[in-house]
């Protein structure tokens, strides 16, 4: 079976259509929990301050093939060169300097179909 989704958000006064962005951490390990913790409260608000939104996180994660089940983070945004320039900005880079080498994890950004 093939299953197509397009996620596409509409452009106030233009009448087009932007590709939305999105952030996927998969975490390999969590080597130290106080420093995600740490993270956690300085990436949460640098997120939603560059429009960034929640999707899923989690734990409870089935990994097929070479994925590791540990804990998964799913974040939407309007468009993907918002996606980047959130992750290129200031608050999102002390969060990243707060969680260092606590943990191991592949981080992408990628662009929804459109």
């Amino acid at each position: 079976m093939l299953l197509s989704i397009k996620f596409r958000t509409s452009i106030p006064n233009t009448g087009g259509t932007v590709v939305k962005g999105y952030w996927v951490s998969a975490y390999r390990t969590i080597a130290d929990p106080e420093k995600l913790a740490a993270y956690n409260k300085l990436a949460g608000p640098a997120v939603e301050a560059a429009g960034g939104r929640l999707l899923a996180r989690g734990s409870r994660v089935v990994a097929h093939d070479a994925g590791i089940a540990e804990r998964t983070v799913l974040i939407e945004f309007d468009s993907f060169e918002q996606a980047v320039a959130a992750h290129a900005g200031a608050a999102y880079q002390e969060a990243l300097a707060a969680l260092a080498d606590g943990v191991e994890r592949d981080f992408r950004i990628i662009e929804g179909l459109g």
